[in-house]
């Protein structure tokens, strides 16, 4: 399964390890999905995690070995753009990657991205709710 993770959950599954963030970034770890990413989200997941010092933490620093082996991931180097989130524009590049890799999901904790519900058949679900539909 194919899945675009918002940065929301890959940082919250560094502060709680017991949360359903990190479970969704286990089921990547353990090869049960596959992860989208693109440039711009990668920057992202990167800016984030050194701004909250996570790079530093064991967990962080493995994430960052994973991102840089490119372990089960697909690359999409140049999405088309998609102007799909009016009330925050960042988040565009989640659906866009989606798209242009033929995501199965895009897993999201951000208000503006849940509010879509979906985007061209390509649902936007909760860590809470990826996870039920997944088991």
């Amino acid at each position: 399964m194919k899945v675009v993770i918002d940065t929301n959950v890959f940082v919250s599954s560094l502060l709680n390890p017991v949360g359903s963030p990190r479970k969704v970034i286990d089921l990547w770890r353990f090869e049960k999905i596959t992860l989208c990413l693109s440039k711009a989200i990668l920057e992202e997941y990167f800016e984030l995690l050194d701004r909250f010092g996570l790079t530093e933490k064991p967990m962080g620093e493995q994430f960052l070995r994973l991102f840089q082996s490119r372990y089960n991931q697909i690359f999409v180097a140049s999405p088309a753009a998609i102007k799909a989130v009016p009330e925050d524009p960042h988040d565009d590049k989640f659906i866009e990657c989606a798209v242009a890799a033929k995501a199965n999901v895009i897993v999201s904790g951000d208000g503006h991205l849940q509010k879509l519900k979906s985007y061209k058949s390509i649902p936007i679900l909760s860590p809470a709710e990826f996870l039920k539909s997944f088991a």
